[in-house]
This record gives structure tokens, C-alpha cells and sequence, in this order.
């Protein structure tokens, strides 16, 4: 399995004499504190690494961002690695920095695999932020120790829905679903058809199309049967792309609108022209906006002889997950423990993100921050946001 450090957090490496370990923290002894290590599961080469790279670029940014400061008395290191999107990988690299690497919590990616592992993850009470914002994990009894940071995939699509009934004129508006056969493709499936139906909106078909193709033309001929006014797109940015060039060249005039993770920067060189007029769901900042929360990207990134315009929105989305997490260690009382962090995370309310997402809170009760998303539409080859804030 392939390492993805690179050396970038070898500055958080403090305590090269500190002796033992336990939950998480190297602790010597007198007043002395230990470093607190983060776990990542990445996917940087699988079926949805084109979104992953950058959004573990992020999360990797944001910890090489605090390098060198306490956190409760505590150095902060992320340890992470690639498991190519593949669940069974994900399982073994979870049980190594379980027990291995000794985590006090795990910054994780897909669905199937943070489903696959969420029993695990509430009976070895590590805080798991993903990247994953399946509705399955905003049920507390069963994913106890899951958070979710942004809207979940269900709550997007219910908030597309409303828009759509909101502003569609001329009858009933009738929607195609158009996803992936994994369980983040499928995740809001039947959220949107039940909010559909009591909201007065047509489904009016369904089709699957692989997160890899590079050939969408004959589900597309079956959607074009029913024509829909508006097709949900869950994917991520090659499949999206492959789906809007097929349209286009078929001459569909339906409108397509993507969750979140079809949606940004990377989805425009591969769609060309056939993006224009594209609507994606965002629930987190791009770059270029101007926005007090950027500040503080745009000094890391410089400093690294970077450039801001050169990062996407999910590189923004991995530095604002790394951000919640740390903010939940920075609350808690013993940031070295798994039941700790996760009372500090629970502790958040309200919190300010400086507008690169949607404020988040997180309850005893309640471990879904938000479900808040914004919509922008792609004109002249850019992401242009025209709404704010919006839920459902």
C-alpha cells in the first residue's frame, strides 16, 4: 500500500523522547504531554480519487498548517495511507491505525467503507469524521462515534428537490436519478423519491451509470424516453462529466443538477463546454471566493510556494473536515482518548467556519452538522453561486 506523506507533517514529530502509549498519546512522565495522533483513510488511486486527492491534500494542508502548536498540551500528527477505494483495504488500514498506530480518532472517506466499519468504529469509540455523508450515519444509536461535517447526500438531494419545486414553472416538475452502483450512488435514492412524492414532483426514471465509465449514451437514450425536466446526478467528477458531453451530444435539453461531489473545478477540463449551465450542490467554498475563512488557506498555501487558484473546493473540503476535528480535540477535556474528543466534538455549536461551509453543530443527540447547502451554476467555464445558505 502506497504512503502519502511525502514528509509533510514531519513537523508535528515532538516527541522522540517521550515514553509509553496509550489511547492515542505518547505521554512521558512529570507534566509533559504526548502527541495525539490522527488517523486517515484516503482513497488517492481508486474509483473516486479524483475527488479524494485533493480533499486528502486538504486535510493533510490543514494539520501541516498547525505543525508545531499544542493543542490542550498536545502535538497534533495525522497518519495516513491509500486504500484505493476498496472496502476490504479500508478494514485492514483502519485495524492498523487502530492498533498499530494507536489513533484517538479517524478522518475517513467513502460510504461503503465507513458504513462497512461503523459497528468497529462505536465499539473502539473512535470520533470518525468522513468524507461520507450518508444518511445511514446520522443515526446516533447505531453510529454513535460517526459525524457527519456537511449536509448528507439525502439532505442535498431533498434541498434540490424543494429548489426545484420552488422554482419550476409549467405543471409538475418530473426528475430522472442518475447514480452509481455503490452505496454512496444509492445513499439518497429513496430519501428523493419519498421527499418527491410528498412534495408533489414526478420521478420519473432511474439510471445507474459506473463511477468510471467513459460511455453514458445508452442510459441516457432510456432517460431521454421518459424526458425530464431536471436529472440528479450522484457521482463524481468523471462520471459527471462523461454523462454532460453524452447530453450534449444527443442534444438533451434536460437539466442537470449534482450532489456535492459532482460538482467543482475538476469536473470543467474534462466536460469542456458541455458543462455550461450545469447546476452543482455546494456545501463547501471554492478558492476564488472572497471570504474570511480563506485568509488563512491562502497564507498556508503561499507558504508553501503555492498558489491559491490552484486548489479546488475539495481541497476545502479536507482542510474544513481537519479543522472540525481539531476544533472537537481543542473542547475536549482529555484529547488523548476516543470517548474525550468525542465529548469536545459533541461540544461544538455554531461553529464559525469563516464561510467555507455552512456553520456546524454537533450534540449528544444529534452528530449531523448541518444540513445546509448553497447551489452554483456553471457559466462561461466557471462555478458561479447564485443562492444562499439553503435547506428544506
Amino acid at each position: 500500500m502506497k504512503k502519502v506523506w511525502k514528509g509533510l507533517l514531519a513537523a508535528t514529530l515532538m516527541a522522540g523522547m517521550l515514553a509509553g502509549c496509550s489511547g492515542g498519546s505518547e505521554e512521558a512522565s512529570g507534566d509533559k504531554k504526548g502527541t495525539v495522533k490522527i488517523g486517515g483513510i484516503f482513497d488517492l488511486t481508486g474509483g473516486t480519487g479524483d475527488v479524494g486527492t485533493p480533499y486528502a491534500e486538504g486535510e493533510k494542508a490543514f494539520f501541516e498548517s498547525i505543525a508545531g502548536e499544542e493543542i490542550n498540551g498536545n502535538k497534533l500528527e495525522l497518519i495516513g495511507d491509500d486504500y484505493a477505494y476498496k472496502i476490504p483495504e479500508a478494514q485492514k488500514l483502519y485495524q492498523k491505525l487502530k492498533s498499530k498506530d494507536k489513533v484517538a480518532a479517524i478522518l475517513g472517506w467513502g460510504t461503503g467503507d465507513t458504513e462497512a466499519l461503523r459497528q468497529q468504529v462505536a465499539a473502539d469509540k473512535l470520533p470518525f469524521i468522513s468524507a461520507s455523508y450518508s444518511e445511514n450515519l446520522k443515526n446516533i444509536d447505531e453510529s454513535p462515534y460517526n459525524f457527519l461535517a456537511a449536509a448528507s447526500y439525502s439532505d442535498q438531494a431533498r434541498s434540490v428537490l424543494k429548489w426545484i419545486k420552488d422554482n419550476h414553472t409549467g405543471g409538475t416538475p418530473t426528475v430522472a436519478l442518475i447514480y452509481n452502483d455503490t452505496a454512496f450512488g444509492k445513499s439518497p435514492i429513496e430519501d428523493a423519491k419519498n421527499f418527491a412524492k410528498e412534495n408533489g414532483i414526478e420521478i420519473v426514471d432511474e439510471q445507474i451509470v459506473d463511477l468510471k465509465t467513459l460511455d453514458a449514451t445508452s442510459q441516457l437514450l432510456n432517460m431521454e424516453k421518459k424526458n425530464p425536466d431536471y436529472a440528479i446526478i450522484n457521482q463524481t467528477w468523471g462520471a459527471t462529466a462523461t454523462i454532460l458531453k453524452d447530453a450534449k451530444k444527443l442534444g438533451l435539453d434536460t437539466q442537470f443538477i449534482g450532489l456535492n461531489w459532482a460538482a467543482g473545478e475538476g469536473l470543467l477540463p474534462i466536460a469542456g463546454d458541455a458543462a455550461e449551465g450545469f447546476i452543482g450542490v455546494v456545501t463547501h467554498a471554492f478558492p476564488y471566493e472572497d471570504l474570511p475563512g480563506m485568509e488563512k488557506v491562502k497564507k498556508f498555501v503561499e507558504s508553501k510556494g503555492e498558489k491559491l487558484e490552484d486548489k479546488n473546493q475539495k481541497f476545502i473540503q479536507g482542510w474544513v473536515s481537519a479543522k472540525i476535528m481539531v476544533e472537537g480535540l481543542k473542547l475536549a477535556e482529555d484529547p488523548t482518548t476516543g470517548e474525550g474528543i468525542r465529548a469536545g466534538l459533541e461540544k461544538i455549536s455554531n461553529l464559525d467556519l469563516g464561510g467555507l461551509a455552512a456553520p456546524v453543530t454537533f450534540t449528544p443527540d444529534n452528530h449531523a452538522g448541518t444540513n445546509q447547502i448553497r447551489l452554483a451554476e456553471v457559466k462561461d467555464g466557471k462555478f458561479e453561486v447564485f443562492t444562499d445558505y439553503i435547506g428544506y
